[in-house]
């Protein structure tokens, strides 16, 4: 996920509440895997590997530990919030994040097979703030989002884990899980929306290396 434009300024859960902590050492945590990993260029709207559920991932060794730590780089080289593998070209369920929440507290983590948690209709509140992706590059555009997200997932050896969060780690959170599963946030917008959105992103010049289209 792109950073947002506008500030951003959530509630950061009880460590023993059985969720994950992941918004302690988050600057040291999040430097080891950019110091191992190397950036690669992002996969841009109209890749098919952006437009398909991702697999499932079953095996929890080296390799998956080298694509982290390649997602954090790359993450960190586009200036994004939040990273899918697909994005990176990587037909596998995980996404990466950095991410600060409504109260500027930051959280630093991975899921693995990432599955959203329904929420009740009557807990949502919507939050209809700017959303940006680094594989629509240069593009806003207004999205109502529930402003709490739970997700549950694997972390990188494996182990179940929860990650929830509110306002914009909320956001990220629903936008990674989204592309697992072959979506952008442009594919939730009205054909009116999406359309200036593709505009944008035409009219503008990102920042990063990006994947050209065939």
């Amino acid at each position: 996920m792109a950073q947002q434009e506008n500030e951003v300024v959530g509630v950061v859960g009880d460590p023993n509440d059985g969720y994950v902590v992941d918004t302690e050492n988050c600057a040291e945590r999040e430097l080891a895997h950019r110091e191992r990993g190397t950036a690669r260029p992002i996969t841009v709207v109209g890749n098919p590997v952006l437009h398909r559920e991702c697999k499932d991932v079953t095996e929890f060794g080296e390799d998956l530990a080298r694509l982290i730590d390649d997602m954090f780089a790359s993450q960190k080289a586009a200036e994004g919030v939040g990273l899918a593998a697909n994005q990176i070209g990587v037909d596998a369920k995980v996404f990466v994040y950095d991410c600060p929440d409504d109260d500027g507290v930051r959280h630093t983590g991975v899921v693995v097979n990432p599955k959203l948690v329904e929420l009740p209709a009557a807990s949502r509140v919507l939050d209809d703030s700017n959303e940006g992706c680094l594989s629509v590059p240069t593009a806003y555009a207004a999205l109502a989002r529930p402003d709490y997200a739970e997700v549950e997932g694997r972390d990188a050896q494996g182990n179940p884990i929860k990650v929830r969060g509110t306002g914009y780690f909320a956001r990220c959170l629903q936008h990674e899980t989204d592309h697992l599963y072959g979506y952008l946030y442009i594919d939730r917008l009205s054909k009116r929306d999406r359309k200036d959105a593709l505009r944008q992103m035409e009219e503008g010049t990102p920042r990063y290396e990006t994947v050209p289209n065939a």
